[in-house]
């Protein structure tokens, strides 16, 4: 980490920061309001996150990401823009969905581009499994909506078998496939630069029933 990036944690955490050992969060307690709110599991450098909250005044959003890095450029991009919309874990995500998230108080959550753990015997350890989408299924509101990005079509395939399966959620592409990229998944650069090289992306989206 860069010192200007270790004083916007130190300086900032305090307004924009949230802690597992605070327990139970309350999202109109956290933000000061009432509003749709979308958590975005694993947000990288914050690129897309910080978009869509600056776009987005009337939602709120939270983010959760282990690496403090990301979660520093991110909060120093939301402290210059004066964000308020917009609180972010640096912890692990299944940790802060387990202690932390309280059933049905979830409009959205966004899961794009996770680890894909390419080779075949670290497929067991990519997020998307039964077990996580029981999770995911608990903190969603009914009818909320779960949106998933990979670069990798191995892990788009395992997604459909996960997903599709899981009696919570229902696919929303007409095929029960995949779907368009949402409008509000902002493009980053390292989808760019991968659809450059000839990479393809696969976009997933399903709704709790």
């Amino acid at each position: 980490m860069t010192e200007g990036q270790k004083q916007a944690l130190d300086q900032l955490w305090p307004h924009y920061g949230l802690n597992i050992r605070d327990g139970r969060l309350d999202p109109p307690g956290a933000f000061g309001r009432e509003a749709p709110l979308t958590l975005e599991i694993g947000f990288g450098n914050g690129a897309s996150l910080f978009s869509q909250a600056a776009k987005n005044p009337e939602q709120d959003y939270l983010g959760v990401e282990v690496y403090r890095t990301g979660v520093a450029r991110l909060l120093r991009s939301a402290h210059e823009a004066g964000l308020s919309n917009l609180r972010v874990y640096c912890d692990d995500a299944v940790e802060v969905i387990n202690q932390c998230l309280p059933d049905a108080s979830v409009d959205t959550v966004q899961l794009y581009f996770p680890d894909p753990w390419h080779k075949k015997r670290h497929h067991k350890r990519r997020i998307v499994q039964p077990e996580f989408a029981d999770k995911i299924a608990r903190i969603l509101k009914p009818g909320g909506r779960w949106l998933l990005a990979t670069d990798w079509e191995n892990y788009a395939e395992h997604m459909l078998d996960v997903l599709n399966t899981h009696p919570a959620f229902e696919n929303l592409s007409a095929d029960n496939t995949y779907v368009p990229r949402p409008e509000e998944r902002p493009r980053t650069r390292f989808e760019e630069r991968g659809i450059q090289r000839g990479h393809g992306v696969w976009d997933l989206a399903y709704r709790k029933k």
